[in-house]
């Protein structure tokens, strides 16, 4: 039971978070979309275990990294990575509709 609370309140954290940086990000670079493709290389980064810099000096062993570090995430982390997707892609939609609405400053 613990951790079903625990599940839902990360997924709410994670939402909130990636919400509230790609709003600020969409505010002041003036490019609505820009999260949503940068998100998926933040995550590869956070979840392979090796540096960045090691994509340069060792591609074929960071890039293996990374795809087994993407396949053995369980239910948990997808739910949570997912939820915080969807508060990238809302804060798109949110974005976009206060431009149409004649926001100048969005």
């Amino acid at each position: 039971m613990a951790t079903i609370i625990q599940l839902i309140i990360s997924m709410i954290l994670f939402f909130v978070l990636f919400y509230g940086i790609s709003f600020i990000l969409n505010m002041i670079l003036k490019v609505t979309w820009l999260m949503v493709i940068v998100y998926p290389f933040v995550i590869i980064l956070l979840m392979d275990g090796i540096s960045t810099f090691q994509y340069f000096t060792r591609p074929g062993e960071s890039f293996q990294a990374a795809y087994d570090g993407l396949a053995g995430l369980s239910l948990p982390d997808i739910l949570m990575l997912g939820s915080g997707f969807a508060g990238v892609v809302l804060a798109g939609v949110t974005i976009r509709y206060l431009r149409n609405a004649g926001y100048k400053m969005f």
